[in-house]
């Protein structure tokens, strides 16, 4: 589905991504996790080709990102960003609406109905009461839920998520990607996702890579990705990991103690 094939980013003479190389599979999950500064979010704007790399190149569907045009490129990847959609006059209906762009001509119009599509979404996002409500009205989760129904009606193949739980409690932290799970598996969506949350990146995701100063450090399933050495490394802090005693996967528990260099404090 996606090769990302030795890429390198600089920003004034500066490398924020060295040589960067990995393959995401049709229908896979697939995490991006690193601490702040690492270049993930960097490399999620040369997949959704909102960036050019200096070097190396992307592939997507067997094709070079480079020759697809935007509006080739949006019926084939949506990008659900971190923040909660802002204060706009726009209903919630109109919103999701908006998602049918890149199959819209220059008026604005398509050439089949797309208000059956609309409904469902709505429908699976339980939003149809609030369809005709402005977004002005509604909760952080409740936007938040609104802009994935925008980027699911625009039918992409390969959904792109920049932290998207970032400013949810943990309720709809867990609604919010359980949402994106259920919809991968009704339509094969392949997802890449830059999370903060490596609880939560070890319970979604089939692999994740990781990266630190701009360049990978691990690359694997949770299980072979997630341990205390790691962490240590790539974020200067101490955890304990243990198994899910539901899911039979990784989940950290922090320590106290830590400083910027990797050497630690205690209060022993």
């Amino acid at each position: 589905m996606l090769h990302v094939q030795d890429v390198s980013k600089s920003y004034g003479g500066s490398a924020v991504l060295k040589q960067i190389a990995f393959s995401v599979r049709r229908g896979e999950f697939f995490g991006i996790l690193g601490p702040n500064g690492s270049g993930k979010s960097t490399l999620l704007k040369l997949i959704s080709g909102v960036e050019k790399p200096d070097a190396g190149r992307l592939v997507l569907e067997g094709k070079p990102l480079s020759a697809y045009t935007p509006k080739q490129l949006s019926r084939i990847l949506a990008v659900l960003l971190q923040e909660p959609l802002p204060d706009v006059g726009f209903t919630v209906r109109e919103v999701v609406e908006m998602g049918r762009y890149p199959y819209q001509n220059w008026l604005g119009e398509e050439k089949g109905p797309s208000g059956a599509l609309v409904d469902a979404i709505l429908e699976k996002l339980d939003l149809t009461h609030l369809q005709h409500r402005s977004l002005q009205y509604l909760s952080g989760g409740e936007r938040q839920r609104v802009a994935l129904g925008k980027v699911m009606a625009q039918e992409p193949r390969l959904l792109l998520l920049d932290e998207p739980t970032t400013y949810l409690d943990i309720g709809y932290q867990v609604q919010m990607m359980d949402l994106i799970m259920n919809w991968r598996r009704q339509t094969g969506l392949t997802v890449v996702a830059v999370l903060h949350d490596l609880n939560l990146a070890s319970i979604y995701c089939d692999r994740m890579l990781v990266i630190r100063d701009g360049t990978v450090r691990a690359i694997g399933t949770p299980a072979e990705v997630i341990g205390s050495d790691l962490i240590r490394e790539v974020y200067g802090a101490r955890a304990i990991v243990v198994e899910h005693p539901a899911l039979r996967l990784p989940q950290i528990m922090l320590q106290q103690g830590r400083d910027a260099h990797g050497s630690f404090e205690t209060n022993d």
